[in-house]
C-alpha cells in the first residue's frame, strides 16, 4: 500500500520499532496527525488466542468523543414505556420491524426484551451485517431497559477480537488531552486482560498499538506501563 508525503514524513520522525508508554505513544499520534479533519485515534490489540476463543464485551470509556447514540427499542406495553421514559430515540415491536424491512435504519443502536427476539430474528439479514442486531453478548437483549438505555447514553461501546486474534476500537479524537485518550486506553486494555481464558499459556497481549485514521502506528509498551503493566 502506497502512503502520501505527509505520512511518510510522519514516519521518518520516530523509530517504528520503540515501544512507548501509553501517554507517550498517544502525544506522538497527536503529533503526527496531518488530515484536515478531527481525526479517531484507534486503539489495535493482537491477543494470543486458540481459533476457537474471542474475547468481546462492552464497557464505557471514561472520556467520550461521539455524538449521542440514535437508540432503538423494540418493545411492548409497559417496557416500552420504560423505554421511552429512559430516553430512547425509538420504540416499537412491529411496526418497528416492518419500517427496518422496508429499508429504514437511521439508528445507531438496537435494544429488544427477550420476548421480542422471536419477532426481531426476522430482521437477522438486514441488521446482522450491520452489526446493528441485539445480542444478550452486548446486553442489547435485556429486561433491564433502563439500565441498558443510561450505558449506551453515557457510551458503552463493544469490543471484540477477530478470527485472527486481533481487537481493533476507536477511543478518542486527536483534538483530545492526550491524557484523557490514555485514559481510555488503560481501561480498554485492562477489561480485555480480565477476559483472558483460563488455558492460555504465556503473554495473552502480544502487541498494542495505536494510530490516527491516517497517520501511522506507534506501539505501546506491553510490560511496564499504564496501560500496558504487566498482566495480573
Amino acid at each position: 500500500m502506497k502512503h502520501g508525503k505527509k505520512y511518510r514524513e510522519a514516519l521518518a520522525t520516530f523509530d517504528r520499532r520503540e515501544r512507548y508508554s501509553t501517554e507517550e505513544a498517544v502525544k506522538r499520534v497527536k503529533d503526527y496527525a496531518f488530515a484536515g479533519f478531527d481525526e479517531t485515534v484507534e486503539l489495535s490489540m493482537h491477543l494470543n488466542l486458540k481459533k476457537s476463543q474471542n474475547v468481546r464485551d462492552t464497557l464505557v470509556l471514561p472520556h467520550q468523543f461521539r455524538e449521542e447514540k440514535k437508540i432503538l427499542v423494540f418493545a411492548k406495553g409497559d417496557k416500552a414505556k420504560e423505554a421511552e421514559e429512559a430516553g430512547a430515540t425509538y420504540v416499537g415491536d412491529e411496526d418497528l420491524i416492518e419500517k427496518i424491512k422496508d429499508g429504514w435504519l437511521d439508528f445507531d443502536v438496537a435494544v429488544a426484551t427477550p420476548d421480542m427476539m422471536k419477532d426481531v430474528g426476522r430482521l437477522g439479514p438486514i441488521l446482522g451485517r450491520r452489526g446493528l442486531m441485539p445480542n444478550p453478548k452486548t446486553q442489547t437483549v435485556t429486561f433491564e431497559l433502563k439500565a441498558a438505555i443510561d450505558e449506551l447514553r453515557k457510551g458503552r461501546v463493544e469490543f471484540r477480537s477477530d478470527k485472527t486474534g486481533v481487537l481493533h476500537l476507536p477511543v478518542g479524537k486527536v483534538s483530545m488531552e492526550a491524557e484523557k485518550i490514555a485514559e481510555n486506553i488503560d481501561v480498554v486494555v485492562g477489561e480485555v486482560k480480565k477476559r483472558r481464558p483460563t488455558d492460555i499459556k504465556g503473554d495473552f497481549v502480544t502487541s498494542i498499538a495505536v494510530s490516527s485514521t491516517m497517520g501511522p502506528g506507534v506501539w505501546i509498551s506491553t510490560a511496564g506501563n499504564g496501560a500496558a503493566a504487566a498482566e495480573e
